[in-house]
């Protein structure tokens, strides 16, 4: 399997305070990869590490053969990496159109942005019913739909999905989860940072476990279902 992602030794800080230390994991070419933790496990700071919002203190970030230590965050995009934020970061005056658009703003395929327009409304029939609405008058799990097909719109290699299902409803979680599980058939590499560990382990190849920090653990998805240290912290078991 090749790997499409490889962190060594990644830190992180704010100030003084180290957020990421020294984590190292891998993600592979077509497959689900999921970090659960509790908040503060850095799993956030991890994806906007990657996607060049925060510049990490030391370690190595490879995607696709190519170092990003220095790359700028508009050209990570551009090399096959989009990210879906924890909170959505739709803008809710312009139009759902007009929010898928943007995620094409490094495109000049017309044909090819048209085409990407109509396959996130096959993925999301109700953007395609409300395309002309404002984006701030959707739901918060139609919001979530709108972010998660304007990180498509860049065609990327690599999508990033953090807290996706946050505030959902468990109808419209589940409708994301599934949508989740139609990208990876369809080829998309997926890195899912999810609050939901059962939802999230149960669809993914491989996961890790962060704690304050570090990864304490790893394993494919189902091993880590059955894990029992999992199982009490993530899953609510005894």
């Amino acid at each position: 399997m090749t790997a499409l992602l490889e962190v060594e030794d990644l830190r992180v800080a704010y100030g003084k305070i180290e957020a990421v230390k020294g984590i190292s994991f891998t993600v592979h070419q077509g497959e689900v990869t999921t970090l659960i933790g509790t908040n503060g496990a850095g799993k956030t700071t991890t994806l906007r590490t990657l996607s060049g919002l925060l510049r990490p203190t030391a370690g190595r970030i490879t995607f696709d053969g190519q170092d990003l230590a220095t790359v700028p965050a508009h050209k990570i995009v551009a090399l096959g990496l989009a990210h879906s934020p924890e909170g959505r970061h739709i803008f809710p005056r312009m139009t759902i159109e007009e929010n898928l658009l943007l995620g094409a703003f490094l495109r000049t395929d017309a044909a090819g942005i048209a085409a990407d327009v109509e396959r996130a409304y096959s993925l999301f029939p109700i953007l395609g019913e409300r395309r002309r609405q404002a984006a701030g008058t959707l739901s918060g799990g139609e919001q979530q739909m709108l972010a998660m097909g304007r990180a498509l719109m860049s065609q990327p290699k690599l999508l990033m999905l953090d807290e996706p299902s946050m505030g959902l409803s468990p109808l419209m979680m589940q409708k994301i989860m599934s949508t989740i599980v139609e990208l990876k058939a369809s080829g998309t590499t997926i890195l899912l940072v999810e609050q939901n560990a059962q939802a999230a382990l149960s669809l993914s190849d491989r996961g890790y476990v962060m704690e304050t920090g570090r990864v304490v653990l790893s394993g494919t998805g189902a091993d880590l279902l059955h894990d029992e240290s999992v199982r009490k912290a993530y899953l609510g078991e005894d």
